[in-house]
């Protein structure tokens, strides 16, 4: 009796510790953003998730992928642009996963070939690109990175969903050149708004002339008001400008 008893005891204790070892293999709890690939003796059967998934032990295996969208760096790249200036770029690509199934089928590690392939495509993009492209039309050179990195990610169940271009370096000859450039820049504008300015204030002048001699009291009134300001200033010297017609009659008598 005690020797069945101890042999039941045995068979249960190795259903029990087989249990332990084989229920983790069962049972996977995947969340909400994340899937299960399953391959049954190595070949494909599908994608499950998320919630409860029971396998079959050492029968199926399950690859967990993670749906979010994942953040890339791309390494700091030197690039010569098309109008011969090296710079320093580097850039941020923002993708996620959704085939998992190619995923995991297609590429060895989609990680680090998505990774890869944003380095060839920045500089090659990048290489086509003047350096006044790259610094003002930044949004357009963004979206031309995103749409050939994307198209060639898709075979492996990829989408990428957005790329920056972080920082442009410059070198310093390069950054003093376009210092001095911009000085320059700025004083042809000051000298061409100065250069309107006079222009326009000589146009004013011949204007004012023009109305002046249709009608000639409006110098009288002008020459009024001149007096008026220089008495509201208390100075203790006037001088009082006298119009040559005043003696233009004595002028012609003389001449006679």
């Amino acid at each position: 009796m005690l020797e069945a008893f101890g042999l039941l005891f045995a068979w249960g204790a190795a259903l029990l510790v087989l249990a332990l070892i084989l229920l983790p293999q069962m049972v996977r709890i995947l969340r909400e953003y994340e899937r299960g690939v399953i391959f049954r003796l190595g070949k494909l059967l599908g994608t499950k998730g998320p919630g409860l998934i029971l396998l079959i032990p050492l029968v199926d295996r399950m690859v967990k992928m993670d749906l979010r969208v994942v953040t890339i760096d791309v390494a700091r790249q030197e690039v010569m642009t098309r109008d011969n200036v090296p710079v320093t770029v580097d850039a941020v690509v923002y993708f996620r996963v959704v085939n998992p199934e190619s995923a995991v089928t297609k590429v060895e590690n989609y990680l680090k070939a998505t990774s890869l392939i944003s380095q060839t495509t920045l500089r090659s993009v990048l290489g086509q690109a003047e350096l006044d492209e790259l610094l003002a039309q930044r949004d357009k050179i963004n979206l031309t990175l995103q749409g050939i990195i994307d198209h060639q990610t898709d075979p492996w169940g990829i989408k990428v969903t957005a790329v920056e271009v972080k920082d442009v370096v410059l070198p310093d000859g390069m950054k003093r050149a376009m210092a001095r450039q911009a000085e320059t820049e700025r004083e042809r504008r000051a000298k061409i708004i100065n250069a309107e300015g006079e222009f326009q204030a000589a146009e004013k002048l011949v204007q004012a002339a023009s109305m002046i001699s249709a009608q000639p009291i409006a110098l009288q009134l002008r020459f009024l008001q001149t007096m008026r300001e220089i008495s509201n200033e208390h100075n203790t010297t006037t001088f009082f400008p006298i119009p040559i017609d005043l003696f233009a009659a004595y002028l012609s008598k003389g001449d006679k």
